[in-house]
């Protein structure tokens, strides 16, 4: 899998990223065998992990849990800063 391919699945699964402004960068780590999620909008960072399985469950065009719950995070802490 590659980089891209997983960044543009995360992008295509979860659209309201794009429409709010938050960027998402992924990287596998090879040390932890799982790829890491950046996601950030303005001073707001989060980062979470993506075990190969969840992965390939994005890539299949399954709904990312870990990954949604942390969208969701980051939305809630911006609009409790607006």
């Amino acid at each position: 899998m590659e980089k891209q391919q997983l960044c543009d699945k995360i992008r295509e699964l979860y659209q309201d990223v794009g429409e709010c402004g938050i960027d998402v960068d992924v990287n596998y780590d090879k040390d932890q065998n799982r790829w890491v999620v950046d996601l950030t909008k303005d001073q707001h960072h989060l980062k979470t992990y993506l075990e190969e399985g969840d992965a390939e469950s994005c890539m299949q065009g399954r709904q990312c849990v870990s990954l949604g719950i942390e969208i969701a995070q980051l939305r809630s802490n911006i609009e409790r800063m607006k």
